[in-house]
């Protein structure tokens, strides 16, 4: 941690991650990351402004990308989509994308000050070594890298959890990862991630959530990429232990990851749903118990029987003398057919609701 300053925050993520998970019950919060990636575009102020947005939305970390030109890139290095228009090469735009160990190390602190987890993606040994000099809360270990055994083995060494996100991996690669962060004994999160910019439906994958906790016992997440709230809330509800969104403060900002990005407000709604989920899931009802504590709420929405008109005392009850009306504090409207037949012990009036005391049944 810079200055010898010890983040608190990254025993609770470290808690976080090594927590055994219990499908259907939670026994802690999903770890809900707000992605920024390069949706700064290089802007020091951009970034922080990035920062503030998503701790107001009240996710619980902020992640970055941690480019190095010149130890990630060659020149020649094709666009994955050619979209910025002031940057000759892939290679420019990453250097545009920098910043100073200085500004990373501003970017943290006001990320700790606003009460998030600070994290972002190495893609170069070279950024390794200056986010440990930072200070972040875990390894997000990109989906490009994770056959980077050179990356992995670095990582590990620094002790801290690793969430390895297996977008375009096959799934032996994914085997040999986990089993190389594994022989480190370090908390280890899968993500399920399918690296298609926005990620439609049918290509989420939320039934691999499953699936790698079965396979590697360990806690499982989502990094979503489909620009909507809906997988993130549908992996929680699965026990997604770790939930990341890429974030754009709005649809008509510039960058290539605005569609597959959520805005800040709805960032916020998708927070909101996870803690609503979570509180269910955290409180099963039992059925009966919910009908006896809702017996007020139950005496104004049911029903009684009652006269149809007025009716003298000793008058012998027909079906034709009653009816069914709110509210349910008499004879349940459905025990009608008991109360055929029997005779009043007193006259009542029309629309009187008749108790039990109001009867005398097996006399004509």
């Amino acid at each position: 941690m810079p200055n010898g300053v010890h983040d608190p925050s990254a025993g609770g993520f470290r808690s976080l991650l090594a927590a055994r998970p219990i499908p259907g019950r939670p026994n802690a919060r999903c770890l809900i990351v707000g992605e920024v990636a390069q949706a700064h575009d290089g802007s020091l102020g951009m970034a922080h402004a990035f920062i503030d947005a998503i701790a107001a939305a009240g996710a619980d970390a902020v992640k970055f990308q941690t480019h190095l030109a010149h130890a990630e890139s060659t020149p020649a290095e094709p666009w994955r989509v050619r979209f910025s228009m002031q940057d000759d090469s892939r290679y420019a735009y990453w250097r545009r994308m920098e910043f100073t160990e200085e500004q990373w190390c501003g970017l943290r602190a006001h990320a700790v000050d606003r009460g998030l987890l600070f994290l972002s993606s190495p893609f170069s040994l070279e950024a390794i070594e200056l986010l440990t000099r930072v200070g972040v809360a875990a390894w997000k270990v990109a989906s490009g890298e994770i056959a980077n055994t050179s990356i992995l083995d670095r990582m590990t060494e620094t002790g801290l959890p690793i969430m390895l996100s297996t977008g375009m991996s096959r799934l032996d690669e994914i085997d040999v990862a986990v089993t190389r962060i594994r022989a480190h004994r370090i908390p280890l999160a899968v993500l399920q991630c399918t690296s298609a910019y926005p990620c439609p439906p049918d290509q989420v994958g939320l039934n691999l959530l499953g699936f790698f906790r079965e396979r590697y016992d360990c806690p499982v997440g989502l990094s979503d990429h489909s620009g909507t709230v809906y997988p993130g809330l549908a992996a929680v509800t699965l026990g997604a232990e770790v939930l990341e969104v890429h974030v754009t403060l709005n649809r008509e900002m510039f960058g290539p990851d605005v569609a597959a990005s959520v805005t800040t407000a709805e960032l916020r709604q998708l927070v909101e749903g996870v803690r609503f989920i979570e509180g269910m899931q955290l409180h099963p009802v039992d059925k009966d118990r919910l009908a006896t504590d809702l017996t007020p709420l139950r005496s104004a929405f049911t029903k009684s029987v009652v006269a149809r008109a007025d009716l003298p005392v000793g008058t012998v009850l027909r079906a034709e003398h009653l009816a069914a009306k709110k509210p349910g504090t008499g004879i349940p409207a459905g025990r009608v057919d008991e109360v055929i037949g029997a005779h009043l012990r007193r006259s009542v009036k029309a629309d009187q609701v008749l108790t039990e005391a109001d009867i005398e049944r097996g006399t004509q």
